[in-house]
């Protein structure tokens, strides 16, 4: 059977094929030509369809690792990502890599089977094979949605409705779920699609009204998030005109060149960022909610008026209320206020240059006493770098103290970090999905021991797939930053030292190749030679030690 073309529609009816090939025609109608995970007994026939539609399957060693995956391809493509599991102890193995998913407002894909349509959610329990008490209803407070067609033609209307869900106003991640029966059941089904993404128009009488604002201020600050990553060109001409100096969050990272005159990187946990913020005539914030996780601290309390640009209306007041709010999407919105700005501001504002660069000196200061250990190896990372290279990040102390604050990073959506739920695990698989996107581009991921070996058996994964990643791993033999915690609080360390074990002998018994390094000049050379494998390198250094108080 050839892959139906969307653009005839005669082509687009399914006749006598099973659940699953809806489920896969479907999928490839939307343009899905990847999708990460397993395949169980419930979900055989959505895999057989598979290589008759021409979609890849990269099979993972975990679905956790497959929901990952997923959205490391959905943060680099900027397109949804799709992970296939079976029902049952494979959702919720994946439930948390959706939750991280939503917290970072990405487009992921998880599709499963569920109970024969007979059996009753919530019900007693039949002890059928993969039964939960009610798994469409645990994950629809997980995603944004649960959906659960029970006929071949709801199937198809399912991913589009998935596929709006992801690719309109906010993108958040959706679960389907087809009862096991009907994936096996042949019928009929018309493919729908999902519709173009419409223009919103912003508000015209706002946006002056935020002009205004902004031409009569001295001082203005900008912050970007996540948000923003469509809004680039825009957003440097706005913070150009203004001569406004501009943060990120880090799911913001390189919306602003992090060696522009202006940019003050992703250091929103710095105390001269909140200093700025606090206290400038103006806070811009464009797509971001102001998180603790970004912020590492309290909330903010800026003194100044706040305008706040956010594709999701209920964003106005959280954490920060607005004095103005512009809902629609950054890049139409910083458009509209560049133009509305251009006749206004017509004086010379190069007086603001000083505070600037005051600003970047009390950063750096700043930076260079949180993260002196860090230096570095950053600058050894730095020095193997494409200007493009994706970073897939984890949380742990070389992250957030390290490469965050330090490296620079000129691209929108090439540094992926769990930032608000905070999960560890992230980096290989994300990785790996980050790779099969961008197959041209150089993948690097930067992990702790701990997060690695949450998921480190997907380094299997990475080997299967030939992907050239390299992975450096911190090793401080435990959890270093939680470590570090409970002495801070004066109390003696528990449960957070490992006992010692052999990172290079079990990346190696994966598949990869690896090597322990013990100074950072070692490590250019290390990422050099990684790109010319058909295969993972792992390179495991030894973690600085804190410098005690």
């Amino acid at each position: 059977m050839s892959t139906p073309d969307v653009s005839d529609a005669t082509s687009r009816h399914l006749v006598g094929v099973t659940g699953g090939e809806v489920v896969v025609a479907s999928l490839r109608a939307h343009g899905v030509d990847v999708v990460f995970g397993i395949p169980g007994t419930h979900n055989l026939s959505i895999f057989d369809a598979m290589r008759r539609y021409h979609v890849r399957v990269v099979a993972t060693t975990h679905e956790q690792g497959a929901g990952y995956a997923a959205d490391g391809y959905a943060r680099t493509s900027r397109r949804p990502g799709v992970a296939v599991v079976t029902g049952g102890p494979a959702v919720y193995n994946a439930a948390t890599a959706l939750a991280q998913a939503y917290s970072d407002s990405s487009p992921v894909l998880l599709v499963s089977p569920a109970m024969p349509r007979h059996l009753v959610a919530n019900a007693t329990g039949s002890g059928y094979l993969h039964e939960a008490k009610d798994q469409g209803g645990a994950m629809a407070l997980i995603v944004d949605r649960s959906l659960r067609p029970t006929t071949h033609q709801q199937i198809a209307d399912a991913v589009a409705e998935a596929f709006t869900v992801m690719t309109h106003g906010r993108p958040r991640p959706v679960h389907i779920e087809i009862p096991l029966d009907l994936l096996e059941e042949r019928g009929d089904a018309f493919l729908t699609l999902a519709p173009e993404p419409s223009i919103q128009p912003v508000d015209a009488a706002t946006v002056d009204r935020a002009a205004g604002i902004l031409a009569n201020a001295e001082r203005v600050m900008i912050v970007a998030g996540g948000g923003a990553v469509g809004a680039t060109h825009s957003l440097r001409e706005l913070a150009e005109l203004l001569s406004a100096p501009v943060a990120t969050t880090i799911n913001g990272t390189g919306v602003l060149p992090s060696d522009h005159r202006l940019s003050l990187g992703s250091r929103l946990g710095t105390r001269a960022v909140v200093n700025a913020v606090e206290t400038a005539d103006v806070l811009l914030i464009v797509g971001s909610e102001l998180g603790q996780s970004d912020l590492y601290r309290g909330a903010l309390s800026p003194t100044g008026s706040v305008i706040r640009i956010d594709i999701d209306e209920r964003m106005a007041a959280v954490n920060v209320k607005s004095d103005v709010f512009i809902s629609g999407d950054s890049e139409r919105s910083l458009r509209g206020l560049h133009d509305a700005l251009v006749p206004l501001v017509t004086d010379d504002r190069s007086g603001t240059t000083q505070w600037v660069d005051d600003l970047l000196t009390q950063i750096r200061v700043e930076v260079a006493g949180t993260g002196a250990i860090w230096a570095p190896w950053v600058k050894a990372l730095a020095s193997a770098l494409d200007t493009d290279a994706i970073l897939a990040t984890d949380n742990a102390m070389c992250v957030y103290y390290g490469v965050i604050p330090q490296l620079v990073v000129r691209h929108p959506a090439s540094l992926h970090f769990p930032t608000g739920f905070g999960t560890l695990g992230f980096t290989v698989p994300v990785a790996i999905g980050s790779a099969l996107a961008a197959p041209d581009r150089q993948v690097v991921g930067i992990s702790g021991d701990g997060g690695l070996l949450f998921t480190v058996t997907e380094l299997a994964t990475a080997a299967a797939e030939q992907l050239p990643i390299a992975f450096v791993v911190f090793d401080n033999s435990g959890y270093g930053e939680i470590r570090n915690e409970m002495l801070d609080r004066g109390e003696q360390p528990i449960a957070v030292d490992a006992p010692p074990r052999d990172l290079v002998a079990l990346a190696q018994s994966l598949g990869a190749y690896a090597v322990r390094i013990s100074t950072p000049d070692q490590l250019p050379t290390e990422l050099t030679a990684a790109r010319t494998r058909s295969g993972p390198t792992v390179v495991v250094v030894p973690e600085p030690p804190r410098e005690e108080k």
